[in-house]
């Protein structure tokens, strides 16, 4: 028998990527997909809901797989609302870990970000370091938060600093090494495998900062 995992995040650039490598890979039997929008994507290992994700705890009896890949996360230049970004950064990761434990799934896998820090004066890092202090309150077996620096990607939107700012770390990359080599920017690919990497086998760490993803990933 295959494994089962269970998506939050499927619509966004590392959630699609992470799909379409999970549905393509034969240790699979079924990917299950909670989202607010059609994914768009069509496979017969898809099983898709489309849900209010801040009301996670709604499909209790829905949520059942071997592994959790939670994907989600916005951007405070698209969520500009303080409250509403930290629903969606911190309360449906914590909403995704409570549901793990309720139902023994032993194994949740997070996209957090470098820097997370619950005692940080920057709103963003703060918000994803009480994220990480808080799913790790639901002890589930084995939690693991990736910490990716800039993604560098094509997104659906267009975010024009942002854009400039992955073109710009393709020269700083050259200058980021040692032990600065954690702040380059990286790919999704990279994310990807790792994730894949750890859903077959266990880490020594929790967390998992930007340069050891891509160690991972090679």
């Amino acid at each position: 028998m295959g494994k089962t995992a269970l998506l939050l995040g499927i619509t966004g650039l590392v959630g699609e990527a992470l799909a379409k490598s999970i549905l393509a890979d034969a240790r699979y039997d079924k990917l299950v997909s909670f989202h607010r929008r059609k994914s768009g994507i069509s496979h017969p290992k898809l099983e898709e809901h489309v849900v209010d994700l801040f009301e996670l705890q709604k499909y209790k009896d829905a949520f059942k797989a071997d592994v959790v890949f939670c994907c989600i996360g916005t951007t405070q230049a698209k969520t500009s609302d303080k409250e509403e970004y930290k629903k969606i950064d911190y309360g449906i990761p914590v909403a995704a870990a409570k549901l793990c434990s309720a139902n023994n799934i032993p194994k949740l896998i997070v996209i957090s970000a470098l820097g997370a820090d619950p005692k940080s004066s920057v709103f963003y890092n703060k918000t994803k370091g009480e994220m990480e202090r808080d799913v790790l309150k639901h002890n589930i077996k084995e939690t693991y938060f990736l910490q990716p620096s800039l993604l560098a990607g094509n997104r659906e939107e267009q975010r024009t600093l942002e854009k400039l700012a992955v073109g710009a770390f393709k020269v700083f990359n050259l200058f980021l090494v040692g032990p600065l080599q954690k702040y380059q920017s990286i790919k999704p690919k990279a994310i990807v495998q790792t994730m894949q990497y750890l859903a077959f086998n266990t880490y020594s760490e929790n967390r998992i900062e930007s340069d050891e993803i891509k160690k991972i990933a090679n």
